[in-house]
């Protein structure tokens, strides 16, 4: 099976100790969002974890506990964006990211590696010019380190509205325009250009519309093929295969204006404060009310390995 970390939070950035201390007692327990007596149990176990997925604007901290990922096959989406700390208050340094970037990529391998360049917003400050210099620098530090590039322009989510009420969507005219150019760079320095969540209009410029965190994806990370389970996406514009996240909302410090996954910094501060690096939970410990779920899991890795042969379990 897979496990994502990354839906909800930022686990390499703020809680590297804590997942490393899963991964030595092999399970974690994760609270329901919507219906927090709710816990399901899942196994750590390389035996039944396929694939372990990243999604991080600050990988670094993972890097002393690499070793204990060896046993796992990995995917890791590293968002780098251009936005100071007018946009990013508690994002790293851009530089020291790519570095860290460079660093996990050579541990994992590039196919294990991908780059988020979004949410792509414009502004005064940052116009369509200003991201197609930044695009360009970050591809050319990144070239042989990923083969994939996703972006997406903003979604106007209700707690993106409350957190950054200045915001506005990029016209279909923007979205073409960096789209092309997007395409382009990306391609010379050897990535794939994938839209997030955006449809088909960029496919004309030879970005693959298929999306981001796909079967295929895992495949090329694994080199191997998988026999996955059906499953519904988490909303219609998504064609990735996700769940099984151990992550919770309200709980990163990035403090990004644009975030869909926290209502304030407020509620993240005192989850924060609840964090134990032993608890199984991410946030807090056990309660008398819970109930747990043990996960049903097993791997999905199809042992025939039929070259470019998938088989979907109904």
């Amino acid at each position: 099976m897979i496990i994502q970390t990354g839906m909800r939070t930022d686990i390499p950035a703020f809680y590297a100790e804590w997942f490393a201390n899963r991964l030595k007692e092999g399970f974690v327990m994760v609270r329901n969002p919507y219906h927090p007596i709710q816990v399901t149990r899942y196994v750590l176990d390389p035996a039944v974890v396929d694939l372990i997925g990243f999604c991080s604007k600050n990988p670094g901290p993972m890097l002393p506990y690499m070793d204990l990922l060896k046993a796992y096959g990995m995917y890791w989406f590293v968002t780098i964006t251009p936005y100071g700390r007018d946009i990013e208050p508690l994002v790293p340094d851009k530089m020291k990211v790519i570095e860290d970037f460079r660093r996990i990529s050579e541990a994992a391998g590039a196919d294990s590696m991908g780059w988020r360049y979004d949410p792509i917003f414009l502004n005064e400050t940052y116009t369509k010019e200003y991201h197609m210099e930044q695009f360009e620098r970050m591809a050319e530090a990144l070239e042989g380190y990923t083969g994939t590039c996703v972006i997406s322009f903003i979604d106007l989510y209700q707690k993106v509205r409350k957190n950054f009420p200045e915001a506005v969507q990029v016209a279909r005219e923007g979205r073409l325009y960096l789209g092309e150019r997007m395409a382009r760079i990306a391609k010379m320095h050897g990535m794939t250009l994938r839209p997030c969540g955006e449809g088909n209009e960029l496919a004309q410029f030879g970005a693959d519309c298929s999306g981001c965190m796909t079967v295929k994806t895992y495949e090329t990370a694994l080199h191997r093929t998988l026999r996955l389970p059906a499953k519904t996406p988490l909303r219609k514009e998504c064609a990735c295969f996700l769940g099984g996240d151990i992550g919770a909302y309200n709980t990163c410090l990035h403090g990004c204006r644009y975030c869909y996954a926290n209502y304030d910094q407020e509620t993240v501060r005192r989850n924060y404060a609840k964090h134990d690096p032993k608890s199984p939970f991410l946030i807090g410990g056990s309660m008398p009310e819970d109930v747990v779920h043990e996960a049903e899991q097993k791997s999905w890795i199809n042992r025939a390995d039929m070259p470019g042969q998938l088989t979907l379990e109904l």
